[in-house]
C-alpha cells in the first residue's frame, strides 16, 4: 500500500521518486530473508552463581532439539566464585556422550548478563552432555545438563 501511494504521488521522471522506491522495495526483501532465517526453536536457560545451568519449569534441565535445526540459545549468566581472566563467568561445550570428544561451534564462553547464541543442532541424533568450561566455584564439575538430538 505503501509502494502505491509512493507511485501515485511520483512524476514522471522523478529520480528521488524512483530511489524512495527501490529503497522500500529492498528493505522489503532484507525483511523477508531476515523472517526465512529467524531460528523456530528459542532455547533459555541461566548458568547460575551456584555453578549450575537451570531451565524455567524443570528441576533437571535438559535440552532436546531435532538434528540439523536452527536454535537460538538464550542465556542468563550470573557471576560464580570465580572467573576466567577475559571476563567470562561460565562456559558451554557440547560433547558426545559416546566419547565426550566436542561437537564443533558449540564453544561458547559467557560474560555476565543476558546474550543470545544462534547455532546449528549436529546433525547426528543421539545423547550428548552439555559442561561447563570456566572453573567458575568449587561446584564447577557439577555444572552439566543432557542435550538430546531427535532425528
Amino acid at each position: 500500500m505503501i509502494a502505491s501511494l509512493i507511485v501515485l504521488r511520483m512524476t514522471r521522471g522523478s529520480i528521488v521518486g524512483r530511489r524512495v522506491l527501490l529503497g522500500l522495495a529492498a528493505c522489503i526483501v532484507l525483511a523477508g530473508k531476515l523472517w526465512a532465517q529467524a531460528p523456530s526453536h528459542v532455547i533459555e536457560f541461566t548458568a547460575d552463581s551456584d555453578s549450575r545451568y537451570k531451565m524455567a519449569g524443570l528441576r533437571i534441565p535438559e535440552i532436546t532439539v531435532k538434528a540439523g535445526e536452527q536454535v537460538l540459545l538464550r542465556v542468563t549468566a550470573n557471576r560464580g566464585k570465580s572467573w576466567n581472566r577475559d571476563g567470562s563467568i561460565h562456559g558451554f561445550t557440547l560433547l558426545r556422550a559416546k566419547d565426550r570428544t566436542r561437537v564443533d561451534g558449540w564453544d561458547l564462553l559467557f560474560k555476565p548478563g543476558r546474550q543470545e547464541f544462534l547455532l546449528t543442532a549436529p546433525k547426528e541424533p543421539g545423547e550428548y552432555e552439555v559442561v561447563c568450561t570456566v572453573i567458575c566455584s568449587e561446584d564447577h564439575e557439577g555444572m552439566h545438563m543432557k542435550f538430546t538430538v531427535l532425528p
